[in-house]
């Protein structure tokens, strides 16, 4: 499979959010009858109308850390605006803001959104910061409706004014005039898109002097590196925090491409981490965190020398290192002598539990589902996915209406159609021989040369296979900072996967994590 092919695969299945839920696109304006084409009507047809803003606001209260902190909540959509002064698109956004605070300037701002790309921000905005959140089951499928909407007591407002960004063709986020939603679709399209709304929205709101924040998650990591990059060298507005949630930098970390081993190292301690909560091993240890310790120096030194042999690696050498790769991922080493002791994550997945007619998630290696196809090679779902999605979805459209007033006769996109596919990676000024698999390491290197005060936090889950955390670690030990530089780079871990806060626990720790770095960066 070549590399582009792969960038296609990758976008619709390794990548996304959890799995789209298909929502009807508004309809557009049809195009006026021609009065040449001889229609009757057409000299009666009125222009289209001009899109407008709409906005909602509503006044709320919560209680966190034992306070009471009342708030203003603002669900409304923004004209983007071409060169020309012409709207181009509308951007659904939600704002938290508390109501009791006289100096903006002392308050964090911080801008939320998920991955994809092509995810609306409902999984960080109703699981993790939001001030309402859903209940999901721990790592199993979350029962049907009625689902459980309550206060959120880790939400991140009582440390900074929380703004959720739906991307276009996400939420009620759509192109407008002459615009279609995939001229938004591309890396730089989709950040310079962001980009606008944010200067517009601290413009609007008196903002500029405020601490300011971006939090992404998954492909929402790779925007926030080109989003601020763009941010400070194009606009002025200078960031004091980055947190990267689930990260990835550099797609080919996980894409396992012909000729690539380094993917093959990024991912055995993640799949040692998977064996071992699911119980798979012959000598378990009891210490996570010494065993994925092992895990990682396995992999960088004895399974790393293995694979850099190639052809050359000889029968008994590879039955050696077969029989240590068995003891970290719990596969048989004859399946990995015969895997050639490369096993992509679709394989690993559809391996592990196999004995047991299971899958793994790939979001998070603690939920399971069934194998249907006992005999298949690939896993073909998620089922960490199929666990969340319609907690979240049903949530989520029935808050933004009864409590957000916002929405009643809009459809709701938690994903955009055709997003994934129809994705542009190439980027800007970036040609020739030097297109490669996409990759936003230069623009955090820039952010921070740039903005030396610039901090930024990297949350890992441990059972996360979509961006294990050894390519993360691997990516941020090479990014060639000056150490001065590289000590402004923070990682955390949770026992958790993709989405740590749906473990209960590892929420209260990611907003104990993430509360403590926005104190810290938005000191003077």
């Amino acid at each position: 499979m070549n590399k582009m092919l792969k960038l296609a695969a990758f976008a619709l299945l390794i990548f996304c959010t959890p799995p789209r839920v298909r929502a009807q696109e508004p309809a557009r304006e049809s195009k006026p009858p021609d009065a040449k084409s001889g229609d009757a009507k057409s000299a009666d047809a009125k222009p289209a109308e001009a899109p407008k803003e709409e906005s909602s606001v509503t006044d709320h209260s919560i209680r966190i850390g034992g306070q009471t902190i009342p708030y203003k909540a603002t669900a409304s959509t923004t004209l983007l605006k071409d060169d020309k002064g012409e709207p181009t698109a509308s951007l659904f956004s939600m704002a938290y803001t508390r109501s009791d605070v006289k100096d903006l300037s002392q308050r964090p701002l911080a801008f939320l959104y998920n991955g994809g790309p092509g995810s609306s921000s409902i999984w960080l905005h109703m699981g993790a910061f939001g001030p309402r959140r859903v209940v999901t089951a721990e790592a199993a499928a979350t029962p049907p409706p009625p689902y459980r909407l309550v206060d959120n007591s880790d939400s991140l407002l009582d440390k900074a004014d929380l703004v959720f960004i739906d991307p276009i063709g996400t939420g009620f986020s759509r192109a407008v005039g002459k615009a279609e939603n995939k001229q938004f679709w591309g890396v730089d399209e989709d950040a310079k898109s962001l980009a606008q709304f944010i200067t517009t929205y601290v413009s609007r709101n008196n903002r500029w002097n405020s601490p300011k924040f971006l939090i992404g998650e998954s492909y929402g990591t790779f925007r926030s590196a080109v989003l601020g990059n763009l941010l400070q060298s194009r606009n002025g507005v200078y960031l004091n925090g980055i947190v990267l949630i689930s990260n990835v930098l550099d797609l080919n970390t996980l894409l396992f491409n012909d000729g690539d081993d380094m993917p093959y190292i990024y991912y055995v301690p993640s799949y040692a981490a998977a064996a071992w909560y699911q119980k798979l091993l012959k000598d378990r240890p009891d210490d996570l965190n010494a065993f994925l310790a092992d895990a990682r120096r396995f992999a960088t030194t004895d399974y790393a020398a293995a694979l850099m042999k190639g052809s050359k690696l000889t029968d008994s050498e590879k039955a050696e290192v077969a029989k240590k790769l068995s003891r970290f991922t719990g596969l048989s080493e004859d399946y990995l002598v015969k895997a050639d002791l490369r096993v992509t994550l679709p394989q690993f997945r559809a391996e592990l539990q196999r004995s047991h007619g299971l899958i793994t998630g790939r979001y998070d290696a603690r939920y399971s589902g069934p194998l249907y196809d006992l005999l298949a090679e690939r896993a073909d779902r998620d089922p960490q996915s199929d666990a969340v999605t319609g907690a979240f979805t049903a949530a989520f459209n029935s808050y933004v209406r009864e409590d957000l007033k916002f929405g009643q006769d809009k459809t709701y996109a938690t994903s955009a159609d055709g997003a994934g596919r129809d994705w542009n990676w190439k980027r800007e000024g970036r040609g020739g021989f030097n297109v490669g698999s996409p990759n936003a390491e230069a623009d955090l290197i820039q952010a921070l040369i740039q903005n030396p005060h610039l901090q930024v936090e990297v949350e890992n889950g441990l059972y996360d296979l979509a961006t294990p955390f050894l390519a993360t670690e691997y990516t941020m030990e090479h990014l060639g900072l000056p150490a001065n530089l590289q000590s402004h780079i923070h990682l955390q871990y949770y026992d958790a996967g993709h989405m740590m806060y749906l473990h209960e626990e590892d929420l209260a720790k990611l907003k104990a994590n993430v509360a403590a770095f926005i104190d810290s960066a938005a000191k003077p």
